[in-house]
């Protein structure tokens, strides 16, 4: 009696449950079926109950759609982002593949009365898109691999090239990345964990070092006519002119850099990851200058979707328009970093600001970090951290120039956790003099420090850069014959992983007999303390006795 039940039920749908029914009574028929076999019926039966009844709703909601053409809610109550979130299964159709074929050709026409078109997202091009930059069709890319392009970064006319030019790179980039990769297949396994380069990397070097001698000193007299007439016709249109400012090997490795870039763009934009006018900050208002930035940082979406932020430069409150920003300034009696002012030479400070005591403001200086790093990931949780801020004064206040963040407690003895240089006073020499107090800040807690890894691009040259100088300053001041890496860790506070991967890349570590060995490059000595003596007593150095700071106890 309940299988009767149940098949008077399932029978009582659509069309679509009578495969059901039937089903049904084979099963019954069959005396040998197990008893293992009965949930299986009552899920197809329950199904056809739950689908005949979501037929007889049908015309409210064929009703609903004559009014509202919107697209219909997901279950979160947000509007679908793509065609996989719509729901396009029939309101007959059985949960068997093969009824649901059958169903959707007997009921496709009533279907498509009242469903709601789908929504192809990024799948194809809008044509209603148009490039901004002025005289372009749209047609082409800077990669060669697209008919079509809707940025400035994948503008052929504004890279001052054409669609077929790029398109001939590309094949050229091509050929050159299958011979690369044909080459590294061809080298061993073990060869690639050898730190020292290999005789043809050695030789691509010397032949990279010839052609940027070859290169012309300057430009021309007709050359620089020929720039200040595109700059005065096109101004910022269009991308400057590169030819002759740099040999043509660095042009064209920025050349595929930037269609790298492109490329890489093109790919979040298909993904829908990102639209053109999408919620990105392109430029701040910081003090005196005006910013371009180069990452998207989580400042609120109402801020975020204007494109352009504007900063005080004291206290770091954004604001969404010039004229708010000049009401504040008339008003914000900050003139330099909270915190105490723990380093002072000439007209260079250094703050030490408490994450926990100053909250707000090391979060909007986090926020404001982030538009020039990629992998910065910590925003608001502030409080366990140190930031160590650097500025440069004049009759107007103290200006930020870059800061560094520092964990309170540290397991791993990293003496910095992110560091960032403001780009108007990047290439000044101030990255070092960041990396240079936080080392000096390790020596006085009498620890060995290194940075936090993953460090960005310009944070890994700028470490490099200085954990050379510290090694070559090092063997310059070194009188004894047995050097110890050990020995040198303890004096410069350098970890001795960097020390070591340092001297691998100066070639200056060597294993010989069974021992390790450090060279003494006379030559890289030279060189170092010719640009020593070139660039003369710079204030761009950290002074040890203009530090005033004991380490903080209990934080």
């Amino acid at each position: 009696m309940p299988r009767r039940r149940q098949r008077h039920m399932a029978g009582s749908g659509s069309d679509g449950t009578e495969d059901s029914d039937s089903s049904a009574e084979r099963e019954q028929t069959n005396s040998s079926e197990s008893d293992g076999n009965m949930p299986k019926r009552q899920r197809l039966t329950r199904a056809s109950t739950r689908l005949s009844q979501s037929s007889q709703d049908t015309p409210d909601l064929k009703r609903a759609a004559d009014h509202d053409e919107s697209p219909p809610l997901t279950p979160t109550g947000n509007a679908p982002s793509s065609e996989s979130e719509l729901d396009i299964s029939s309101p007959n159709a059985s949960h068997d593949e093969s009824q649901a074929k059958d169903q959707a050709n007997r009921d496709s026409d009533k279907d498509l009365s009242h469903r709601p078109k789908r929504r192809r997202c990024h799948e194809t091009y809008n044509f209603n898109m148009k490039c901004p930059t002025p005289g372009c069709n749209s047609l082409g890319h800077l990669t060669g691999k697209h008919e079509r392009h809707f940025a400035v970064s994948g503008c052929p006319l504004y890279h001052n090239l054409s669609a077929d030019e790029c398109k001939v790179k590309a094949i050229s980039r091509e050929k050159q990345e299958e011979e690369v990769k044909a080459q590294e297949e061809s080298n061993s396994r073990h060869a690639t964990r050898h730190q020292t380069p290999t005789s043809k990397q050695s030789k691509y070097k010397e032949q990279v070092a010839e052609i940027r001698k070859g290169r012309n000193s300057g430009l021309q007299k007709e050359q620089k006519e020929k720039h200040m007439e595109h700059r005065q016709t096109h101004g910022n249109t269009r991308e400057p002119l590169l030819e002759n400012i740099t040999s043509e090997y660095d042009l064209e490795l920025f050349r595929k850099a930037q269609a790298r870039a492109s490329e890489d763009l093109e790919k979040l934009r298909i993904q829908g990851q990102i639209t053109e006018g999408s919620n990105m900050i392109k430029t701040i208002l910081f003090g005196r200058y005006e910013l371009d930035t180069w990452y998207h940082s989580p400042y609120p979406e109402e801020y975020a979707r204007l494109g352009r932020l504007y900063v005080c430069e004291f206290c770091l409150k954004y604001m969404k328009s010039q004229t708010i920003l000049r009401r504040h300034m008339a008003k914000c009696v900050w003139k330099h970093p909270p915190g105490d002012e723990v380093y002072r030479k000439g007209s260079i400070s250094v703050f030490e600001v408490d994450g926990k005591k100053n909250k707000i403001y090391c979060q909007n200086l986090c926020l404001l970090a982030k538009l020039f790093l990629d992998h910065k990931t910590l925003y608001y949780d502030v409080e366990p951290f140190l930031f160590y801020v650097m500025t440069e004064a004049d009759n107007t206040g103290c200006h930020l120039v870059g800061y560094f963040s520092k964990e309170k407690n540290s397991f791993l003895n990293y003496n910095v956790s992110c560091i960032l240089t403001m780009p108007q006073y990047m290439r000044q020499g101030f990255g070092k003099m960041l990396i240079d107090f936080s080392y000096l800040l390790s020596k006085v807690e009498e620890k060995v420090g290194s940075p936090e890894r993953p460090l960005s691009d310009l944070g890994l040259i700028s470490y490099r850069s200085y954990w050379k100088e510290v090694l070559l300053r090092y063997m310059y001041n070194f009188q004894g014959k047995e050097i110890s890496i050990k020995e040198i860790s303890q004096e410069t506070a350098v970890n001795p992983v960097d020390i070591v991967s340092t001297l691998q890349s100066l070639q200056m570590l060597k294993y010989w007999k069974g021992k390790h060995l450090v060279l003494k490059r006379q030559d890289l000595i030279d060189e170092w303390k010719a640009k020593e003596i070139k660039r003369g007593n710079s204030n761009k150095t950290i002074d040890p006795s203009s530090l005033k700071w004991t380490p903080p106890k209990g934080t």
